[in-house]
């Protein structure tokens, strides 16, 4: 079963290669995202690995937290659920004014 785990301070020149190319020694790399602003196209700074297995996702987190990717200091973890968005995804209720 596969894993995904999070890696967090990346430099703004860090690709989805570069992840790709330095968790592969740890096991099979199923995909390998930089989170982009979706209108800048800019690095919002992390990114997430999927690792095929759960070991290697382990070994991988052992090895590279705390450690360096692009000469600066990366976190990585373990990718946490994305929670759920609830109500009509509308911010407010559209009242102005004071109460």
């Amino acid at each position: 079963m596969s894993k995904n785990i999070f890696i967090g301070n990346l430099t703004e020149e860090v690709t989805e290669a570069d992840l790709r190319d330095n968790f592969k020694q740890f096991g099979d790399v199923v995909s390998a995202a930089v989170i982009k602003d979706k209108f800048t196209g800019q690095s919002k700074g992390f990114g997430f690995v999927e690792m095929a297995s759960e070991k290697a996702a382990q070994e991988a987190i052992l090895k590279f937290n705390g450690g360096e990717l692009g000469g600066k200091k990366i976190t990585v973890s373990e990718a946490r659920p994305r929670p759920e968005r609830g109500g009509t995804g509308r911010a407010g209720s559209g009242k102005r004014g004071r109460y």
